[in-house]
């Protein structure tokens, strides 16, 4: 028998990493970016039994000097810290309400932290226990895509009958770019009233960035069919639509989603009635619009917490949003049966980024007089991203 030997040859291509490559890997860095950089220092161990003791004393040294934020999707273990706990917005509020903190310890994700930003005092300074704790949502529009998008609505020739929507869950660079163009942030919770107002400014809005939280608004609140909804993809040329395609649309939807959210299936509601006679399905808006028609009741985080805070002993819930919440709900009320919708165990990955060692590591190194990880938007994209965050606060 022959003896076969085969040659490998190895081809010195030199592909040189992007730049966009090395910071998901996390190996650059960009302060506007919602992801992909490393904090410095050495943190304390996971395993290190004294991390509880190590954030309380910290704690206690800074006094009022400190304010610290959790939240919802935390984790129990940084919740525990938390001054107050809430969605993003409710939490930026609470922040600018604490003109005496020097310090804003914001455990979520990079978005919510500009916002805390944007709304306190240039004397406060609002700090992000993980750099890298982003919003993969947040991080499917860029600007630079959405002006190339407000382009192809010019070209298209309706740019001036369009108000930009955007999402809380947003980068500070999209805020500044709805302020600029005369629209208005909103909420899971007030979407609605955002594109009421939306709607007697233009005849159309660009929603950003969640399809989602856009088209079941638009369908579900406010009697609109699917197809006065158009999907603006920013890979494909022109957006993937036609000049007729956007004319026609009363809704531009951004091409975004909650990687979290977006998991949730009409499978899972059905897998879980089947399991669970009885069972009240309570889900949140940016999860797909097949799921919300689907579902029992939808509802923002706040929403639900209250939602369950209000149901009668006994009764049986499947609720569709992050786990940690869920888990938290659960324990909370042992009176009532609360399961996860999804078999598959699913964490927000990057707010959950945020764990103690990171939150101990801050708050010593703030104690010691270190500031670390501060989180600081540019003036100019404040000036713009507050006037579109104060035209939500003046909503009706």
């Amino acid at each position: 028998m022959r003896d076969v030997t085969t040659a490998q040859t190895t081809v010195d291509l030199d592909v040189q990493p992007t730049p966009l490559a090395l910071l998901l890997l996390g190996r650059e860095a960009d302060a506007r970016s919602e992801r992909g950089v490393e904090c410095p220092g050495d943190l304390p161990s996971p395993s290190d039994p004294d991390l509880v003791e190590r954030a309380r004393a910290a704690k206690e040294r800074l006094g009022d000097k400190v304010f610290v934020l959790g939240h919802h999707y935390q984790r129990d273990e940084v919740i525990q810290f938390a001054d107050v706990t809430g969605d993003s917005f409710k939490l930026a509020r609470d922040a600018a309400a604490r003109p005496e903190a020097e310090y804003i310890v914001f455990c979520g994700v990079h978005f919510m932290a500009e916002s805390a930003d944007i709304l306190t005092g240039d004397d406060q300074k609002v700090v992000l226990p993980d750099l890298a704790a982003g919003c993969s949502m947040a991080d499917m529009a860029t600007a630079e895509q959405v002006a190339e998008c407000w382009d192809v609505l010019t070209e298209a020739g309706i740019a001036e009958q369009v108000v930009p929507v955007s999402y809380m869950n947003s980068s500070a660079d999209i805020k500044a770019f709805t302020g600029k163009h005369g629209g208005t942030i909103c909420t899971s919770s007030n979407a609605k009233r955002a594109l009421d107002w939306a709607f007697e400014q233009g005849e159309k809005v660009l929603f950003l960035p969640d399809q989602h939280l856009g088209r079941n608004t638009a369908v579900r609140d406010m009697g609109m069919s699917l197809e006065d909804c158009v999907l603006y993809n920013p890979h494909k040329p022109n957006g993937g639509l036609t000049a007729e395609e956007l004319r026609n649309a009363k809704m531009i939807l951004w091409r975004g989603h909650c990687s979290v959210h977006g998991r949730f299936s009409i499978d899972s509601v059905d897998d879980v009635r089947e399991r669970i006679p009885g069972v009240r399905v309570l889900v949140h808006p940016e999860c797909k619009h097949e799921v919300v028609a689907a579902a029992d009741e939808v509802g923002s985080t706040e929403y639900i917490i209250k939602a369950l805070d209000a149901a009668p002993a006994g009764s049986k819930w499947a609720i569709g949003t992050e786990l940690n919440l869920v888990r938290r709900l659960a324990n909370a009320h042992p009176d009532k049966e609360i399961v996860f919708l999804d078999k598959t165990v699913c964490f927000c990955s990057t707010m959950n980024r945020i764990d103690l060692p990171h939150l101990v590591w801050t708050l010593e190194s703030l104690a010691e007089g270190n500031l670390v990880n501060r989180i600081e938007v540019d003036r100019e994209t404040e000036q713009f991203a507050k006037q579109a965050l104060e035209r939500m606060l003046a909503l009706p």
